[in-house]
């Protein structure tokens, strides 16, 4: 039995909002659950109470309750959650009106400043008007071609506060990736900024806006940011208005239009890198009380808190991230590269601004890891009370490292979902301990199973990540997919009525998670299926290694296992480096997993998120072409294994 890094104190468990809504079903249930794993159980068994619970736990405001909580819950796709109810999302977020701190904003340049929640209303209702005067409906698209910054946010809740629907992407994304996106929705206002900071360096914006104006006709006003200059030239951008010329100076009090449960609210997009993005379309209510329930209770968060998470407009956790205004709480913000001008200012930022939840990626933990720095030893973090982490599976020895180099007193919650369902399916419980590798619990309400490749449930093995039953925040449907088939194939495809997700998992004896990485990016040698994040883990804990990416290559009738190396600065990959990655590697996974080829590379793809390309990497190495490169952040890295003589013999 493994022993845990870290138990919530006694203290910490009584004051815990899982505690409180343990009591709150209790008394309203006449139930006599002591501990998460009965809560869970009766969540799943018990939705439609489990829901309604969560949704005056959570103090969500409608105009209109619902005539029933769940139809139609057998079946995927095809159940209807709060039927009758009505609400809007904006409202939602909007409910506190006061001198508290909501936003704060810090970038890599020194910018720091920060909106309260009545200067936040304020600015709601100003851009709201103006979004009404231009002819701004329910259903309309309005999407945001921008950075991480507050003027974001208030677009995004001016847009929802008419029933309008929100869509973003990073300003890092190319000509082509913008329009493989906002191209899809036929949007009539787009918010940009001028440009961006970005290591050191500004990257302009206004020569792509203007290009995406001029390409969708649906674009009636495009909406300038000045943010890298004070009065940015907006002469050439159809339709190009500044920020604060298109505010309205005399606004009336912000109107709140109603919506049903599932009207959209926010349209999201897969990777791209094998086509053209799914535009997945994602419910206000759905949205809310996943959100709710996830930052309440799986995050402990309160208003008295700040919670920061680095992300872009493009990730879903930026939409996560924002529904923390709902609670209270202050977000906080950040626009640049987190490792500029050193790896410290993201922490220097956390110690400044009192941060006590703080979201990161597992990538950028196993950097700050390799970079040197130890965040516990320079910087006061006696606020941070947890530290989140997404993107891809943490490795067990950097939750270890989080423990010894960052703060030994904090919840460390590995957290996994996706896009798909814009949350969780397993995440953190506060009032449990937290064990090296695993994610503490599979998330209230979610159905979550391993399944063997027939479609069998398994404990204590490795199998595909299924969710078994309905849930609030599964997309109502795909943009442009009337028959439903793309959406259906996508997730139902591989077992009936049965959400598969296409990551590969573990429930374990300890009532946790483990993942595995994507079961989509399989690696297959001689018909043993073998997922690539336990690659990952042995390789790159050694200090000679930078990064890495492993792809399966179709190889004498079968496929073998080849892994791209990025070397650290100064270290080569010699065959004394070569017979040492493999050794690792047979010492602690299966003969099977060692590569069959290991090659050197500069650079390794990422898509704009954050996520290794393997698929398109995979494509490369086969002669196949990659359909969207300007999903990448760096595309060119592809080029790096094309034709590559090693992989010939």
């Amino acid at each position: 039995m493994p022993e845990p890094l870290w138990k919530p104190a006694p203290q910490r468990v009584e004051r815990a909002n899982m505690t409180r809504f343990i009591r709150f079903v209790n008394d309203r249930q006449g139930t006599d659950f002591h501990d998460y794993a009965a809560l869970y159980q009766w969540s799943i068994d018990s939705r439609a109470e489990f829901w309604s619970a969560v949704w005056d736990f959570g103090g969500i405001k409608a105009s209109k309750p619902a005539e029933q909580v769940l139809t139609g819950g057998d079946k995927m796709p095809g159940a209807k959650w709060f039927v009758g109810s009505e609400l809007n999302f904006a409202e939602n977020l909007l409910r506190y009106n006061d001198d508290k701190t909501a936003l704060v904003f810090c970038n890599e340049v020194g910018h720091n400043r920060s909106l309260t929640y009545a200067q936040l209303n304020t600015a709601v209702r100003r851009l709201a008007a103006s979004l009404r005067a231009l002819g701004v409906q329910k259903g309309d698209r309005v999407v945001g071609f921008i950075p991480n910054m507050p003027e974001t946010i208030a677009a995004m809740l001016a847009a929802t506060s008419i029933g309008a629907i929100w869509s973003s992407c990073s300003p890092d994304f190319g000509f082509q990736g913008v329009m493989d996106r906002f191209g899809q929705i036929q949007p009539k206002v787009m918010f940009c900024a001028d440009g961006y900071f970005y290591g050191g360096k500004v990257f302009d914006c206004l020569e792509r806006a203007a290009h995406v104006g001029r390409e969708i006709g649906s674009l009636e006003r495009i909406v300038v940011i000045p943010y890298t200059t004070e009065a940015p030239d907006v002469s050439n951008v159809p339709g190009g208005v500044l920020w604060d010329d298109f505010l309205a100076d005399d606004a009336p009090a912000l109107e709140f239009e109603q919506t049903a449960f599932d009207h959209p609210v926010y349209i999201m997009y897969s990777s791209g890198t094998t086509g053209v993005p799914k535009c997945i379309v994602h419910g206000a209510g759905g949205t809310l009380i996943q959100h709710l329930k996830e930052l309440i209770l799986h995050c402990d968060l309160g208003r008295e808190d700040k919670i920061f998470y680095f992300t872009t407009c493009g990730w879903m956790m930026w939409n996560w991230l924002v529904s923390s205004l709902a609670v209270g709480a202050t977000l906080v913000l950040y626009d640049g590269n987190p490792f500029h001008p050193g790896p410290e200012v993201l922490w220097k930022m956390a110690q400044d601004q009192g941060v006590t939840i703080f979201g990161t990626s597992a990538r950028y933990l196993a950097a700050l890891e390799k970079s040197g720095l130890r965040p516990g030893e320079q910087f006061d973090l006696g606020d941070l009370k947890a530290i989140l982490s997404t993107g891809s599976p943490l490795a067990p020895e950097q939750f270890e490292w989080v423990y010894e180099a960052i703060k030994g007193e904090l919840c460390l919650s590995s957290i996994s979902g996706g896009t798909d369902i814009i949350s969780c399916f397993a995440g953190g419980n506060p009032i449990a301990p937290v064990y090296a590798g695993q994610l503490q619990a599979p998330g209230l309400g979610m159905a979550v199973q391993a399944w063997s490749f027939d479609g069998k449930a398994m404990w204590g093995q490795k199998g595909e990540l299924v969710c078994v039953k309905a849930f609030p925040s599964m997309p109502v449907y795909f943009w442009n997919d009337e028959d439903g088939a793309k959406y259906r194939a996508a997730y139902f495809e591989r077992f009936d009525n049965i959400w598969h997700h296409g990551d590969f998992c573990e429930m374990t004896p300890q009532g946790g998670v483990i993942i595995y990485g994507r079961s989509d990016a399989t690696l297959n040698p001689g018909g043993v299926r073998i997922g690539t994040a336990e690659i990952y883990r042995q390789v790159e804990a050694m200090s000679e290694i930078a990064d890495s990416l492993v792809v399966g290559q179709q190889w004498q009738g079968d496929e073998r296992v080849v892994l791209f190396v990025k070397m650290a600065e100064g270290k080569v990959l010699d065959d004394e480096m070569t017979a040492r990655i493999k050794s690792t590697i047979r010492a602690n996974t299966t003969p099977r997993h060692v590569p069959a080829r290991i090659v050197a590379v500069d650079d390794i793809p990422y898509t704009i998120s954050g996520k290794k390309v393997e698929m398109a990497v995979r494509n490369v190495i086969h002669g196949q072409p990659v359909l969207n490169k300007d999903a990448l952040a760096n595309p060119q890295a592809l080029d790096l294994y094309a034709d590559r003589e090693e992989l010939q013999r």
